[in-house]
């Protein structure tokens, strides 16, 4: 594996003497990406695991993004300082939107704003109008925002981690895995591309939307295209909710959610499945190995969290995410670090299926 250590008889990857070598998988959310941004800086900051490939979506393709040219100009240090000048410059991007929370909010720490006037106004104008309507020269900040982040010539150049991002191509609905050679600040806008906010990206004259919609994210590239046999996911969206939504727009927001976690419960089906058959003997093919399910969440606080806070840049919140992602990271390190590369640590069939 060159500079990321061995393999051993099961294909788990084992990286340089202390460090073990895993694979992220990473959710996109809008602004509740900046939960992963915990995550991955609690990792980092850990020194005993190293990333060989990360699949990912949307904002989970973003900190993916930056994660891999920070780990390429500057090392573990190099990440974590890329990617919080990165969520310091989506914050900045927008001081003045009304989305934000008001004083007043920030007073209650409230940070769902779903009764928001101003939110309420845009979620009626996104379903009344398209982007190609109301945004008619095709602006977006997050691009600005990227090309300040990250260089891409340099990310293309070097393969520090092998990167798989995901877009849904609009035309034929099949996903789209943008790799290394292939990842630009379009191929990562692609993968975030919601069709009620934003025209179709087009790539070599294909439209792209969010990733989301095939793949939440795809972990098919990290089981063909890496040695490592761990996938920690990092979750976003909440998978269960306990309370039918009534409203529409909480109605709204609840198929998102089975829409971009229906991807990722197939794959852990078949995950389950060939598991099973390898534990019982039934595959004895070397083609054939474990993959070791990991998972990293705050599905309480997401559920808590209104749609419209997808949307709000505004610091307190974004860094209170990131101190949440670092206290799971840091209590899942705790708990399970020794599994890796000797067995899952989330039950699959009780978590997905």
């Amino acid at each position: 594996m060159d500079d990321q250590g061995s393999v051993d008889g099961r294909g788990a990857a084992k990286g340089r003497a202390g460090v073990k070598s895993i694979n992220l998988a990473l959710q996109g959310g809008g602004a509740h990406g900046a939960f992963a941004w915990g995550v991955i800086d609690r990792l980092l900051e850990d020194g005993r695991i190293e990333f060989e490939g990360i699949s990912a979506t949307s904002a989970g393709a973003m900190n993916a993004a930056v994660t891999a040219y920070g780990l390429t100009v500057g090392g573990r240090e190099g990440a974590r300082t890329a990617l919080a000048a990165f969520w310091r410059r989506i914050s900045d991007a927008a001081p003045l939107s009304p989305l934000r929370p008001s004083p007043f909010d920030k007073l209650l720490n409230r940070h769902s704003m779903d009764s928001n006037p101003a939110f309420l106004f845009f979620d009626l104008m996104t379903r009344v109008l398209s982007p190609y309507q109301f945004n008619p020269f095709d602006f977006n900040p997050l691009r600005d925002v990227l090309e300040a982040s990250v260089d891409f010539e340099v990310l293309r150049a070097r393969n520090v981690v092998k990167l798989f991002l995901c877009a849904t191509n609009v035309r034929t609905g099949k996903v789209k895995i943008f790799e290394n050679a292939e990842i630009t600040p379009s191929a990562v806008l692609a993968s975030g591309c919601l069709p009620f906010l934003f025209r179709a990206v087009e790539i070599d004259g294909e439209p792209y939307w969010d990733g989301g919609y095939m793949g939440n994210p795809a972990i098919f590239p990290l089981i063909y295209g890496c040695q490592s046999a761990d996938v920690m996911i990092v979750h976003i969206n909440p998978i269960t909710r306990d309370a039918v939504p009534q409203t529409a727009t909480d109605i709204l927001n609840r198929l998102n959610e089975i829409s971009f976690n229906s991807s990722l419960m197939r794959e852990m089906r078949a995950i389950a499945f060939v598991t099973k058959l390898i534990e019982e003997g039934e595959l004895k093919s070397k083609n054939m190995r474990r993959i070791l399910i990991h998972a990293v969440e705050a599905e309480a606080l997401m559920k808590d969290l209104g749609v419209a806070s997808k949307l709000n840049t505004d610091w307190d919140f974004l860094t209170h995410l990131r101190d949440i992602g670092r206290e799971r990271a840091e209590a899942w390190l705790r708990q399970n670090f020794e599994k890796l590369g000797v067995d899952s640590t989330v039950d699959i069939r009780a978590t997905y299926l």
